[in-house]
């Protein structure tokens, strides 16, 4: 009868050390999860990006001025004027190289970083692209610092964890959580037609000051750099830059301090058999449409490698280095992948007949 108090006794007493380890169990599960690791893991590493520039405002609209006036006044002139931006960046080295947003730090003249920590650094812009809206900024000193691990965008699937951090409004070391909305979105859908980016969408809050922060995945790696907000209707809309492209353009940045596009000079829009058969049937049109899909040429660049290779209004580009091309997309990545001053192969149709375009892509210009 004792053996069987003392079973029982010993039995109660595992079960409340049990229940109290459960408890305990859940009490630190729910403490702690993937999303604050994640910020841990990388949150040391973003920095806080404030900017400066001079720009030249009129001190007043001469033509508002009486004729008195300005006979008393004489030339208004101009006056120069101090202009403070703001954004955020990512560490991706011990050495001091913060990756952010090239409209952050296009054509500032002083740049103050501001580590996680509160430490305030000077900052150089080491390249800017504005293609790809991608900058580097390296810090001016030669000390340590935390980085942030980078991961890998062609990884992600729709539905995966994304977690943004930044300086939204200049709160320091915001966090906000959502999803992978979509991959691949074109830049050119949302209205930049001088960019060539896919982009990660997210629903993960990004508001003005987030520019040039991380996206985060759940094991804490950088999988894009935050760009941009849809603001009024599809508001909630965020969208980032992949982090493999942002690692290829950093190292030529780097290295180069710049980026080079090859480009054709052409402007493009995109053909179906369904848009070119509804074009056809308007018996006013000048010429008829090769009814199926692809890149259509609507205008030719003056002067540019297009022109010289003699391409026209009107030509359906259909292949370009025996990729089959769909619509105008599809050119602009194989262009982007080509060589400056090598011979690019298009198959294009012209008057429904197929003919071979041998064409040397020069550097975009302009950039500088």
């Amino acid at each position: 009868m004792k053996l069987i108090k003392l079973f029982a006794i010993t039995l109660i007493i595992f079960n409340i050390f049990s229940f109290q380890n459960e408890v305990f169990a859940i009490d630190s599960f729910e403490k702690h999860n993937f999303v604050s690791d994640a910020a841990k893991n990388v949150g040391p590493a973003v920095v806080r990006i404030d900017t400066e520039r001079s720009v030249e405002r009129q001190q007043f609209d001469p033509t508002l001025l009486d004729p008195l006036l300005r006979d008393l006044l004489g030339d208004p002139g101009v006056m120069q004027d101090r202009e403070r931006g703001q954004g955020s960046g990512v560490l991706i080295d011990e050495n001091g190289l913060i990756l952010t947003n090239a409209h952050v730090v296009e054509r500032v003249d002083q740049v103050s970083i501001t580590l996680a920590d509160g430490t305030n650094c000077d900052g150089k812009v080491l390249g800017t692209d504005s293609i790809t809206d991608l900058a580097l900024v390296k810090i001016d000193d030669n000390k340590n610092y935390n980085f942030a691990p980078l991961g890998d965008s062609e990884d992600l699937e729709v539905g995966d964890w994304a977690i943004a951090l930044g300086t939204p409004y200049g709160l320091e070391k915001t966090v906000t959580l959502g999803i992978i909305s979509s991959l691949h979105r074109d830049i050119n859908s949302l209205g930049f037609s001088d960019k060539r980016l896919d982009l990660i969408q997210t629903d993960a809050a990004i508001n003005p000051g987030n520019s040039g922060g991380p996206l985060v995945n759940s094991n804490g790696e950088v999988i894009g750099i935050n760009t941009l907000v849809r603001s009024g209707p599809g508001a909630g809309l965020g969208f980032a830059i992949p982090i493999n492209l942002a690692r290829k353009v950093s190292t030529q940045l780097l290295e180069n301090g710049e980026v080079i596009h090859p480009y054709l000079g052409v402007q493009l829009i995109s053909l179906n058999a369904k848009l070119a058969k509804e074009h056809n049937s308007d018996p006013n049109v000048l010429f008829q449409l090769p009814e199926r899909s692809g890149a259509l040429i609507q205008s030719v660049v003056p002067n540019s490698p297009a022109e010289k290779a003699g391409l026209k209004r009107g030509d359906l580009v259909i292949a370009a280095e025996d990729i089959l091309i769909k619509e105008p997309k599809a050119l602009l990545d194989q262009v982007e992948n080509a060589q400056i001053g090598k011979i690019f192969l298009l198959r294009v149709l012209r008057n429904n007949q197929e003919i071979k375009v041998n064409i040397k892509p020069e550097a975009l210009p302009g950039l500088t």
